[in-house]
């Protein structure tokens, strides 16, 4: 029997994807009011597709992928809003923002290399790392800018990236859902 995959995280996952050149264009137009508002409605509708999914056991392969590109997509946006719109708090803090930016790009560029498809491994190092930065994201556009829990919350998900590389470097297949190294050692050891 094959995978519902019309549910409703999977729904969630789609406006996140179908939502993309609108917020996009509220970035290049200069609207910040907005594109945080419709920053803010992603971020909350990637915690409620995985909540709902794992608890009502509707997770999927195609939701983890669309997950996946929805996540890359309001990552790119909440970057590209910054880079617009922060201009000034990058100044003299921007160096870390930028690593983390490489490491998302090595990390998809090595998984391709080995396996020929973007990851989806859905690391519970970078799903807090989503929760790091969402509260990051959210703190910046709506009350200002802290740089104690920014620089915590970039270097935690340069921690989870490179948790990620060395999996994809392990692995001899790719898969959904690993959750992390320590379940894959975990798994290898059995």
């Amino acid at each position: 029997m094959g995978e519902k995959v019309v549910n409703v995280p999977n729904a969630l996952s789609l406006y996140r994807i179908l939502i993309f050149p609108f917020i996009l264009y509220l970035v290049i137009s200069g609207n910040e009011k907005l594109f945080a508002l419709f920053l803010c409605i992603n971020l909350i509708t990637d915690f409620l597709d995985g909540f709902i999914a794992r608890t009502f056991n509707l997770v999927t392969r195609l939701g983890a992928r669309l997950d996946s590109l929805a996540d890359y997509g309001t990552y790119f946006l909440a970057f590209y809003g910054v880079i617009v719109f922060k201009k000034a708090d990058l100044a003299g803090n921007g160096w870390i923002f930028y690593l983390f930016i490489i490491m998302m790009l090595l990390t998809q560029a090595i998984h391709y290399y080995r396996f020929g498809t973007f990851s989806s491994y859905h690391l519970y190092s970078f799903k807090t790392t989503g929760y790091f930065h969402g509260l990051l994201f959210t703190l910046w556009f709506f009350v200002g800018f802290y740089p104690a829990y920014y620089y915590f919350a970039m270097g935690f998900g340069i921690l989870a990236e490179t948790e990620s590389i060395i999996l994809t470097l392990m692995l001899r297949k790719t898969r959904s859902n690993a959750r992390g190294l320590y379940w894959v050692l975990k798994e290898k050891s059995l």
